[in-house]
């Protein structure tokens, strides 16, 4: 089998497979790595072509504009999850007790969608117990400091990261839907992935973490920060984790107590305009 490595914020893994499925990794180019720099992997996907249904018991579901992923465990207790695209199935990852080695059993219908939740669902287990969190986020990068914006499906994370990009100078985009936090000894830091939902945006790029900031849509625009509680609260359903898992819902919430005791958190009640960014940003900013 042809095998390929890749880091994201600093963890390695690797894809194996005989599959012409080339097309379906792009956005992981600027995160490859020489298969030199492949050892330890956090963990390692085999991707084979599907032939027939696998067998287990469903769990949990979960709903998202017309994408499904279906949880589930096998007779011998391994990890299941189903990922469906306009109710048509794209794949089937199956995952071996710690989630160092799975398989994704690949159709021919959507194999990039296939491939990404595949990965994404890999890293998110995998990396759980080694401080580190994949979020559903905007964060752009200002003055040397990534800062996140969080909310409900809908929200505006990414009108608001827009609304930065064309109001507040010397702004970019680090990510615009998956970017990854970890909690280092030298600090918190947001890196970029090859997750980045509709908006194509790909960098193998870092930053410290400068603020979270959870958007809460209101007819005005007004900022105050979160501590304690509410600062946990505010980025706890931001991040990916099969929390029914007892080993995963304690790693996480190690790492989500250290995000929220570590770093700054603000709650932004908005409209979708430009007086909103620039108030965020004079409140937040790194000084």
């Amino acid at each position: 089998m042809t095998a390929r490595s890749y880091k994201v914020a600093r963890h390695v893994f690797t894809l194996e497979s005989d599959l012409n499925i080339d097309e379906g990794l792009k956005n992981y180019t600027p995160f490859a790595v020489p298969a030199s720099e492949s050892a330890p992997a956090v963990f390692t996907l085999r991707i084979v072509q599907f032939t027939s249904p696998i067998e287990y018991t469903e769990e949990t579901r979960q709903d998202e504009e017309g994408q499904q992923i279906i949880c589930g465990r096998t007779a011998g207790r391994q990890s299941v999850f189903e990922f469906t695209l306009t109710h048509k199935h794209a794949g089937t990852l199956v995952c071996d007790e710690g989630y160092k080695n799975s398989t994704l059993y690949l159709t021919d219908f959507a194999p990039r969608f296939g491939i990404n939740n595949a990965l994404m669902v890999l890293y998110a287990l995998a990396t759980a117990p080694l401080g580190t969190a994949l979020f559903h986020s905007a964060v752009v990068e200002h003055g040397g400091y990534g800062y996140m914006f969080l909310g409900k499906s809908g929200t505006g994370k990414s009108t608001h990261a827009r609304l930065w990009l064309e109001n507040i100078e010397n702004t970019t985009l680090l990510n615009d839907d998956n970017p990854v936090v970890r909690v280092l000894p030298e600090g918190i830091r947001v890196y970029g992935s090859p997750w980045s939902g509709k908006t194509p945006c790909y960098k193998d790029e870092s930053h410290p973490l400068g603020g979270i900031v959870l958007l809460e849509q209101a007819p005005f625009n007004k900022i105050r920060a979160l501590r304690g509680i509410e600062a946990y609260a505010a980025i706890l359903t931001s991040i990916s984790g099969k929390r029914w898992e007892k080993s995963i819902a304690d790693a996480l919430h190690v790492t989500e107590n250290a995000i929220a005791m570590g770093a700054r958190v603000w709650n932004l009640q908005c409209l979708p305009d430009a007086d909103a960014a620039r108030l965020c940003h004079e409140a937040i900013k790194v000084r």
